[in-house]
């Protein structure tokens, strides 16, 4: 596998690295030579990894183009996280008090380097994180108390690697691109509880609370014992062998945290952490879509030095996105350059890149269900009246939202279907919700939307109690698969 190592300025960088050419971020993110390339291992220096940066773009796309990125969005996200962290400190304990014993002081920090350091005696611990936290270089915190704890790990920039550590980092990195492979331990569980994550107060959850109930009895009918949980609860998540999660979903958000530590607890997890991650950004789906050549608009993914790029690529009108857009919002149709200059800059204060596509008007877009791969429902998602989206802000700042028509998923047009069930393909096997327009004989895919809404009398219109009963039936099915240790976690 070749490496491809990128930061944004390689003419900066104080490090050599023998057998790699460094690439500026901007070329790998927005040049289609890249885009082609196949077996490749990206090693991400850039600077930050702050959610919407450059270093987090990198990994993103390096993920939707099949190629394989050091530091993953999982590995960055977990770093953020306080509760990942302790989850972490827990299970090194006693290899913590192992190997910091002889430490007198109450605080200590040292660098990793590809699962290495410098520091003696702390060999194997760099090692462990560097599987918790797959990432170039680090830099851990410990401290005590009544104990010795992990209190933070964070990328170390490579400008802030100490001089007297630069030879060492180096030597490693050289060791490291000739091809050292990572390892995470699997678990398993043996216990049959579900827990529907779920806000009461939330003003658009993905089920009403009738929906819920009709989980909670199909759950029941099969045998799984149910509770209904929320935020408060996450300490609580290794009481139960699957989380589901009916509460929506954000990477900068607590159900994201959920997601992971129920997956380092080892439950089976409906919206599982990828698939968060990927849905979360249009980018990431831009470029998937691009990659398998699964139709969707045209679309082009700008950023400050390319937005002149928009207008000879797209017609006006068009439409732009903030990568992580929901319900509508930051989502804007532009009719005239001006505008669309204007949008673009103020959506780009926000993020470091904005997504622009071609406007496609059309009476509703089509949602289909998918869940295990497979078509659960097929509804037709009307515009609101008087807008050319599925939800607008009435007049007394109320939501007003279009039609929706239930059809047997039979009834829809086969071709709908099977590139639902592509573009679902391409972010994993979970439980999605394809959004697409039909134009004519063609069919593209506008959106995949982690956490779709099921909502009673709408999504269940034709399938009724039996769809509720088919999304349990996976996570039991997935259970029994986990507690006899045939599916990967």
């Amino acid at each position: 596998m070749s490496v491809l190592v990128i930061m944004e300025n390689p003419e900066d960088c104080s490090l050599v690295f023998s057998g790699v050419e460094p690439v500026a971020a901007r070329s790998y993110l927005a040049d289609e030579a890249f885009t082609a390339l196949r077996g490749v291992k990206i090693i991400n220096l850039c600077r930050s990894f702050r959610y919407q940066s450059m270093g987090y773009y990198v990994s993103l796309l390096a993920e939707a183009r099949g190629h394989k990125p050091i530091p993953s969005i999982t590995a960055i996200q977990d770093m953020k996280s306080v509760g990942i962290i302790r989850l972490a400190s827990e299970e090194l304990a006693e290899l913590l008090e192992r190997a910091l014993a002889d430490r007198p002081q109450e605080k200590i920090s040292f660098s990793a380097y590809f699962g290495k350091t410098p520091e003696k005696g702390l060999e194997q611990l760099a090692s462990r994180l560097f599987k918790l936290f797959p990432t170039p270089f680090l830099r851990a915190d410990c401290n005590w108390q009544n104990g010795w704890q992990l209190q933070n790990v964070s990328p170390l920039p490579l400008r802030d690697i100490p001089e007297e550590e630069r030879d060492f980092a180096e030597a490693v990195s050289t060791d490291y691109f000739t091809g050292k492979k990572l390892t995470i331990p699997k678990r398993q569980v043996s216990r049959y509880d579900l827990a529907i994550l779920h806000d009461p107060e939330e003003e658009r959850p993905p089920s009403d609370a009738r929906a819920i109930k009709r989980f909670v009895k199909a759950a029941e009918n099969l045998g799984l014992g149910v509770e209904i949980i929320t935020r408060e609860d996450s300490n609580r998540l290794s009481e139960f062998d699957a989380l589901f999660i009916r509460e929506t979903t954000n990477v900068d958000h607590h159900t994201y945290r959920m997601a992971r530590k129920a997956a380092a607890e080892g439950l089976v997890v409906i919206d599982d952490p990828e698939s968060i991650l990927r849905c979360s950004n249009k980018v990431y789906l831009a470029e998937v879509l691009s990659r398998l050549k699964i139709p969707a608009p045209r679309t082009v993914i700008a950023h400050c030095k390319n937005i002149d790029h928009i207008l000879e690529e797209l017609p006006l009108p068009c439409v732009l996105k903030q990568p992580d857009s929901a319900f509508s919002q930051g989502v804007v149709l532009v009719r005239e350059s001006d505008a669309l200059m204007q949008e673009a800059k103020r959506l780009l204060s926000k993020s470091d890149l904005v997504i622009a596509q071609e406007y496609l008007p059309s009476e509703y877009d089509w949602r289909i269900g998918v869940l295990d791969k497979r078509p659960l429902f097929a509804c037709k998602y009307y515009m609101a009246s008087g807008h050319w989206q599925i939800l607008r802000k009435g007049k007394s700042g109320k939501d007003v939202y279009g039609r929706v028509e239930t059809l047997p998923v039979a009834k829809a047009p086969k071709k709908v279907v099977n590139t639902a069930l592509k573009a679902a393909a391409a972010i994993g096997d979970g439980l999605y919700g394809v959004d697409l327009k039909q134009v004519g004989d063609k069919v593209y895919v506008i959106e995949v939307n982690d956490n779709p809404n099921i909502d009673a009398g709408f999504e269940d219109e034709v399938l009724q109690d039996e769809l509720y009963l088919r999304v349990v039936e996976v996570f039991l099915k997935r259970i029994e698969r986990r507690k006899t240790g045939s599916l990967n976690v």
